[in-house]
């Protein structure tokens, strides 16, 4: 088949037959050579890791300078002082700290139920609204 192939492409090359799915030269340095890549793939991949890490640690100590300089705290430390202060609110208690409810939000609910209660109790007939005032 091969010899045929070779014919009908007119003397092409052999990289051409390659590509025609011919059968491959195999290079007997092919898997050091591999192995040498990787290796200077990995070693590459190191030191981009380590010349980021070096940038973001300068950037760290810009940081720092500046929250020093004008006194702001990191969001690391803001969350566990809240987090302190909640726990101390709440020590010596057995269930958990409430929630904070906004002025007016429970008092609105209860005067909107006896509204409707007293709707209610506008159209049921006499006798039962005695019973339901009393």
């Amino acid at each position: 088949m091969d010899f045929v192939m070779k014919q009908a492409l007119g003397g092409a090359t052999k990289d051409m037959g390659k590509m025609l799915g011919g059968d491959e030269e195999k290079d007997p340095d092919a898997a050091k050579k591999e192995e040498e890549r990787q290796e200077a793939l990995r070693q590459e991949e190191e030191e981009r890791k380590a010349k980021y890490a070096k940038m973001e640690a300068e950037r760290e100590v810009m940081r720092q300078g500046i929250r020093d300089k004008y006194g702001i705290k990191k969001k690391e430390e803001r969350e566990a002082e809240a987090q302190a202060a909640m726990e101390a609110n709440s020590e010596g208690s057995l269930t958990r700290p409430k929630k904070a409810i906004p002025p007016g939000c429970g008092d609105e609910e209860e005067e909107e139920e006896e509204s409707i209660l007293d709707t209610v109790i506008k159209y049921l007939p006499g006798p039962l609204q005695d019973m339901f005032k009393k």
